[in-house]
Protein backbone atom coordinates (compact mmCIF):
# COMPACT_ATOMS: atom_id res chain seq x y z
CA UNK A 1 0.00 0.00 0.00
CA UNK A 2 0.89 3.75 -0.77
CA UNK A 3 1.34 5.69 2.64
CA UNK A 4 1.91 9.11 2.82
CA UNK A 5 2.19 11.30 5.88
CA UNK A 6 1.29 14.57 4.93
CA UNK A 7 2.80 16.64 7.30
CA UNK A 8 6.30 15.67 9.77
CA UNK A 9 5.81 13.67 12.74
CA UNK A 10 8.49 15.14 14.23
CA UNK A 11 10.82 12.62 14.94
CA UNK A 12 14.35 12.27 14.39
CA UNK A 13 15.78 10.88 11.02
CA UNK A 14 16.78 8.07 12.64
CA UNK A 15 13.34 6.82 13.55
CA UNK A 16 11.49 7.99 10.43
CA UNK A 17 14.06 5.41 8.35
CA UNK A 18 13.48 3.01 11.29
CA UNK A 19 10.18 2.98 10.36
CA UNK A 20 10.02 3.22 6.76
CA UNK A 21 12.42 0.16 6.16
CA UNK A 22 9.69 -2.11 8.64
CA UNK A 23 6.92 -0.80 7.02
CA UNK A 24 9.01 -1.32 3.18
CA UNK A 25 9.73 -4.93 4.80
CA UNK A 26 5.83 -5.39 5.08
CA UNK A 27 5.54 -4.01 1.41
CA UNK A 28 4.46 -0.76 2.07
CA UNK A 29 5.59 2.63 -0.32
CA UNK A 30 5.75 5.29 3.24
CA UNK A 31 6.84 8.77 2.60
CA UNK A 32 7.05 11.64 5.31
CA UNK A 33 6.38 15.10 4.27
CA UNK A 34 8.68 17.09 6.02
CA UNK A 35 7.14 20.53 6.69
CA UNK A 36 3.73 21.25 7.59
CA UNK A 37 1.58 22.65 4.98
CA UNK A 38 -2.26 23.29 6.09
CA UNK A 39 -3.72 23.99 2.50
CA UNK A 40 -6.47 21.46 0.97
CA UNK A 41 -4.77 21.90 -2.47
CA UNK A 42 -1.42 20.80 -0.97
CA UNK A 43 -2.76 18.10 1.35
CA UNK A 44 -4.92 16.77 -1.72
CA UNK A 45 -1.38 17.13 -3.72
CA UNK A 46 0.65 15.16 -1.46
CA UNK A 47 -2.02 12.23 -0.74
CA UNK A 48 -3.02 11.65 -4.32
CA UNK A 49 -3.15 7.93 -4.83
CA UNK A 50 -2.55 7.21 -1.48
CA UNK A 51 -3.94 4.10 0.25
CA UNK A 52 -3.66 5.83 3.54
CA UNK A 53 -2.76 9.05 5.05
CA UNK A 54 -1.46 10.17 7.91
CA UNK A 55 -2.43 13.76 9.15
CA UNK A 56 -1.88 15.05 12.18
CA UNK A 57 -4.39 18.24 13.49
CA UNK A 58 -4.64 19.66 9.97
CA UNK A 59 -8.27 20.21 9.23
CA UNK A 60 -9.70 17.35 6.83
CA UNK A 61 -12.68 18.73 4.98
CA UNK A 62 -15.25 16.95 2.83
CA UNK A 63 -13.19 18.41 -0.40
CA UNK A 64 -10.03 17.25 0.82
CA UNK A 65 -11.68 13.72 1.37
CA UNK A 66 -13.65 13.77 -2.25
CA UNK A 67 -10.17 14.26 -4.25
CA UNK A 68 -8.78 11.02 -2.19
CA UNK A 69 -10.90 8.28 -4.47
CA UNK A 70 -8.10 5.72 -3.35
CA UNK A 71 -7.84 6.70 0.44
CA UNK A 72 -8.75 3.73 2.80
CA UNK A 73 -7.09 4.50 6.02
CA UNK A 74 -7.15 7.92 7.49
CA UNK A 75 -4.54 7.73 10.38
CA UNK A 76 -4.92 10.73 12.66
CA UNK A 77 -1.64 11.01 14.74
CA UNK A 78 -3.31 12.97 17.42
CA UNK A 79 -5.70 12.06 20.12
CA UNK A 80 -8.84 14.56 19.31
CA UNK A 81 -10.57 13.99 16.03
CA UNK A 82 -12.86 16.55 15.91
CA UNK A 83 -10.99 18.59 12.89
CA UNK A 84 -11.76 15.29 10.58
CA UNK A 85 -15.20 15.08 8.24
CA UNK A 86 -15.95 11.47 9.98
CA UNK A 87 -19.44 11.76 8.60
CA UNK A 88 -17.71 11.81 5.03
CA UNK A 89 -15.09 9.37 6.12
CA UNK A 90 -17.93 6.52 7.02
CA UNK A 91 -19.97 7.50 4.08
CA UNK A 92 -16.39 6.98 1.49
CA UNK A 93 -15.52 3.51 4.24
CA UNK A 94 -12.58 5.03 5.04
CA UNK A 95 -11.21 3.79 8.47
CA UNK A 96 -10.29 6.76 11.25
CA UNK A 97 -7.77 5.86 13.76
CA UNK A 98 -6.16 7.71 16.01
CA UNK A 99 -3.30 7.77 18.40
CA UNK A 100 -4.73 7.66 21.69
CA UNK A 101 -2.46 7.44 24.39
CA UNK A 102 0.59 9.23 23.17
CA UNK A 103 0.79 12.52 24.77
CA UNK A 104 -0.77 11.58 28.07
CA UNK A 105 2.46 12.36 30.29
CA UNK A 106 2.92 15.26 28.25
CA UNK A 107 -0.49 17.22 28.79
CA UNK A 108 -0.61 15.82 32.72
CA UNK A 109 2.69 17.58 32.99
CA UNK A 110 1.97 20.96 31.14
CA UNK A 111 -1.78 21.06 33.34
CA UNK A 112 0.74 20.83 36.42
CA UNK A 113 2.77 23.19 34.81
CA UNK A 114 -0.06 25.72 34.05
CA UNK A 115 -1.21 26.13 37.81
CA UNK A 116 1.64 26.22 39.19
CA UNK A 117 2.16 29.22 36.68
CA UNK A 118 -1.35 30.71 37.52
CA UNK A 119 -0.52 30.07 41.55
CA UNK A 120 2.96 31.47 41.42
CA UNK A 121 2.67 33.33 38.82
CA UNK A 122 6.21 32.55 37.38
CA UNK A 123 5.77 34.25 33.58
CA UNK A 124 4.83 37.52 35.44
CA UNK A 125 7.29 37.60 37.67
CA UNK A 126 10.18 36.38 35.08
CA UNK A 127 9.23 39.25 32.74
CA UNK A 128 9.34 41.54 36.54
CA UNK A 129 13.04 40.18 37.37
CA UNK A 130 14.33 40.84 33.81
CA UNK A 131 12.95 44.77 34.31
CA UNK A 132 14.65 45.15 37.79
CA UNK A 133 12.02 44.52 39.63
CA UNK A 134 11.24 42.80 43.01
CA UNK A 135 8.76 40.61 44.12
CA UNK A 136 6.82 44.02 45.57
CA UNK A 137 5.03 41.88 48.06
CA UNK A 138 3.69 39.25 46.21
CA UNK A 139 2.86 35.90 47.88
CA UNK A 140 1.63 33.13 45.61
CA UNK A 141 -0.43 29.89 46.14
CA UNK A 142 0.60 26.14 47.13
CA UNK A 143 -1.30 22.93 45.54
CA UNK A 144 -0.85 21.29 48.75
CA UNK A 145 -3.93 21.79 50.98
CA UNK A 146 -5.85 22.84 48.27
CA UNK A 147 -9.09 21.00 46.47
CA UNK A 148 -8.70 20.38 43.07
CA UNK A 149 -11.61 19.57 40.89
CA UNK A 150 -10.86 17.04 37.69
CA UNK A 151 -13.56 16.85 35.20
CA UNK A 152 -13.18 13.93 32.77
CA UNK A 153 -10.92 11.05 34.01
CA UNK A 154 -9.90 9.66 31.12
CA UNK A 155 -6.20 8.71 31.00
CA UNK A 156 -5.06 12.33 31.08
CA UNK A 157 -7.28 13.70 33.64
CA UNK A 158 -6.28 10.47 35.79
CA UNK A 159 -2.70 10.95 35.22
CA UNK A 160 -3.18 14.80 36.33
CA UNK A 161 -5.63 13.54 39.71
CA UNK A 162 -2.43 11.26 40.69
CA UNK A 163 0.30 13.89 40.48
CA UNK A 164 -2.40 16.64 42.41
CA UNK A 165 -2.93 14.06 44.96
CA UNK A 166 0.83 13.10 45.34
CA UNK A 167 1.40 16.85 45.63
CA UNK A 168 -0.83 17.06 48.70
CA UNK A 169 -3.82 18.27 46.92
CA UNK A 170 -7.54 16.66 47.86
CA UNK A 171 -8.93 15.51 44.48
CA UNK A 172 -12.54 14.94 43.39
CA UNK A 173 -13.63 14.25 40.29
CA UNK A 174 -16.44 14.39 37.60
CA UNK A 175 -16.69 12.23 34.95
CA UNK A 176 -19.11 10.59 32.45
CA UNK A 177 -17.11 7.18 33.25
CA UNK A 178 -16.48 6.78 36.59
CA UNK A 179 -13.33 4.47 37.13
CA UNK A 180 -12.95 2.28 39.43
CA UNK A 181 -8.78 2.69 39.52
CA UNK A 182 -9.68 6.47 40.70
CA UNK A 183 -11.89 5.68 43.07
CA UNK A 184 -9.59 3.25 44.66
CA UNK A 185 -6.78 5.92 44.92
CA UNK A 186 -8.76 7.54 47.20
CA UNK A 187 -10.56 9.98 44.51
CA UNK A 188 -14.51 10.97 44.92
CA UNK A 189 -17.00 11.43 42.21
CA UNK A 190 -19.24 14.40 42.61
CA UNK A 191 -21.61 15.91 40.65
CA UNK A 192 -20.24 18.92 38.60
CA UNK A 193 -21.82 21.47 40.27
CA UNK A 194 -20.23 20.15 43.41
CA UNK A 195 -16.60 20.06 42.22
CA UNK A 196 -17.64 23.53 40.69
CA UNK A 197 -18.14 24.78 44.26
CA UNK A 198 -15.48 23.43 46.09
CA UNK A 199 -12.34 23.49 44.27
CA UNK A 200 -9.60 25.34 43.94
CA UNK A 201 -8.23 24.23 41.16
CA UNK A 202 -10.29 22.87 38.41
CA UNK A 203 -8.72 21.38 35.21
CA UNK A 204 -10.22 20.34 32.22
CA UNK A 205 -9.80 16.89 30.42
CA UNK A 206 -12.29 16.28 28.07
CA UNK A 207 -12.53 15.87 24.35
CA UNK A 208 -14.76 18.45 21.71
CA UNK A 209 -18.11 17.05 21.16
CA UNK A 210 -21.26 18.55 20.78
CA UNK A 211 -22.32 17.52 24.77
CA UNK A 212 -18.83 19.11 25.59
CA UNK A 213 -19.12 22.87 23.94
CA UNK A 214 -19.15 25.18 25.91
CA UNK A 215 -19.80 23.02 28.97
CA UNK A 216 -17.60 25.64 30.78
CA UNK A 217 -19.71 28.70 30.14
CA UNK A 218 -21.08 31.74 32.44
CA UNK A 219 -23.43 29.72 34.53
CA UNK A 220 -20.58 27.04 35.35
CA UNK A 221 -18.54 29.87 36.11
CA UNK A 222 -19.91 31.36 38.60
CA UNK A 223 -19.90 28.81 41.11
CA UNK A 224 -16.85 28.56 41.19
CA UNK A 225 -14.86 29.61 44.23
CA UNK A 226 -13.61 34.24 43.48
CA UNK A 227 -10.05 32.51 44.68
CA UNK A 228 -10.58 29.35 42.05
CA UNK A 229 -8.44 28.67 38.97
CA UNK A 230 -8.83 27.05 35.46
CA UNK A 231 -7.21 24.84 33.44
CA UNK A 232 -7.61 23.99 30.15
CA UNK A 233 -5.21 21.88 28.26
CA UNK A 234 -8.22 19.52 26.43
CA UNK A 235 -9.99 20.92 23.60
CA UNK A 236 -10.89 24.91 22.98
CA UNK A 237 -14.71 24.95 22.93
CA UNK A 238 -14.96 23.13 25.93
CA UNK A 239 -14.81 26.38 27.51
CA UNK A 240 -16.59 29.93 26.03
CA UNK A 241 -13.68 32.39 26.04
CA UNK A 242 -16.01 35.47 26.23
CA UNK A 243 -18.06 34.04 29.74
CA UNK A 244 -14.25 33.18 30.60
CA UNK A 245 -12.58 36.80 29.89
CA UNK A 246 -15.60 37.70 31.62
CA UNK A 247 -15.78 36.48 34.98
CA UNK A 248 -11.66 37.25 35.20
CA UNK A 249 -12.42 41.01 34.70
CA UNK A 250 -14.95 41.03 36.98
CA UNK A 251 -12.94 38.60 39.85
CA UNK A 252 -15.45 35.53 39.29
CA UNK A 253 -12.60 33.31 39.60
CA UNK A 254 -9.21 34.46 40.14
CA UNK A 255 -6.60 32.96 37.91
CA UNK A 256 -6.82 30.94 34.12
CA UNK A 257 -4.42 28.46 32.11
CA UNK A 258 -5.43 28.06 28.71
CA UNK A 259 -3.21 26.18 25.96
CA UNK A 260 -6.17 25.54 23.13
CA UNK A 261 -8.54 27.44 21.41
CA UNK A 262 -11.22 27.49 19.19
CA UNK A 263 -8.83 27.47 16.24
CA UNK A 264 -5.01 26.37 16.48
CA UNK A 265 -2.83 29.72 17.26
CA UNK A 266 -1.89 31.97 16.26
CA UNK A 267 -5.20 33.18 17.58
CA UNK A 268 -6.77 36.39 16.25
CA UNK A 269 -5.66 39.43 17.88
CA UNK A 270 -9.43 40.16 19.38
CA UNK A 271 -9.09 36.78 21.12
CA UNK A 272 -10.87 37.90 24.24
CA UNK A 273 -8.72 36.08 26.60
CA UNK A 274 -5.39 37.83 25.04
CA UNK A 275 -6.21 40.72 27.13
CA UNK A 276 -7.31 38.76 30.10
CA UNK A 277 -5.80 39.57 33.73
CA UNK A 278 -4.24 36.51 35.98
CA UNK A 279 -4.09 34.68 32.83
CA UNK A 280 -1.08 32.38 31.27
CA UNK A 281 -2.06 31.09 28.17
CA UNK A 282 0.00 28.84 25.66
CA UNK A 283 -0.09 27.97 21.72
CA UNK A 284 -1.04 24.62 22.45
CA UNK A 285 1.96 22.71 23.39
CA UNK A 286 0.85 20.41 26.07
CA UNK A 287 1.32 17.24 23.67
CA UNK A 288 4.31 18.52 22.09
CA UNK A 289 7.65 17.12 23.79
CA UNK A 290 10.17 14.77 22.23
CA UNK A 291 9.22 12.08 23.86
CA UNK A 292 5.15 12.03 23.14
CA UNK A 293 6.04 12.68 19.19
CA UNK A 294 8.02 9.34 19.47
CA UNK A 295 5.68 6.95 20.63
CA UNK A 296 3.09 8.91 18.34
CA UNK A 297 5.15 8.13 15.11
CA UNK A 298 5.45 4.11 16.92
CA UNK A 299 1.94 4.24 17.32
CA UNK A 300 0.94 5.60 13.86
CA UNK A 301 3.40 2.58 12.49
CA UNK A 302 1.49 0.28 14.38
CA UNK A 303 -2.16 1.31 13.41
CA UNK A 304 -0.80 1.00 9.69
CA UNK A 305 0.30 -2.95 10.61
CA UNK A 306 -2.44 -3.65 12.09
CA UNK A 307 -4.67 -3.06 9.63
CA UNK A 308 -2.81 -4.01 6.76
CA UNK A 309 -3.23 -7.42 8.69
CA UNK A 310 -7.15 -7.42 8.92
CA UNK A 311 -6.93 -6.18 12.64
CA UNK A 312 -7.13 -2.32 12.98
CA UNK A 313 -6.90 -0.81 16.34
CA UNK A 314 -7.80 2.49 17.79
CA UNK A 315 -10.46 2.83 15.35
CA UNK A 316 -12.94 6.07 15.71
CA UNK A 317 -16.13 4.38 15.53
CA UNK A 318 -19.18 6.29 13.92
CA UNK A 319 -20.93 8.96 16.21
CA UNK A 320 -17.82 9.95 18.05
Amino acid sequence: MKITAVDPLNISSEHYKSIQNELQEAGHDFYMYPERNEQPETIIERAKDSDIMVISNIPVTKEILDNLPKLKLLNVAFTGVDHIDLKTCHQRGITVCNAAGYSTVAVSELAIGLILDVLRKITTLEQHTRSQKSRNGFLGREIAGKTAGIIGTGAIGTRTAYILKAMGAKVIASSRTEREEVMNAGIEYVPMDTLLRESDIVSLHLPSTEQTRHLIGEKQLSKMKNTAILINTARGPVVDSHALRKALDKGTISGAGIDVYEKEPPIEPEHPLLQAPNTVLLPHIAYATHEAMAIRADIVKENILNYAKGTPQNIIEKGE
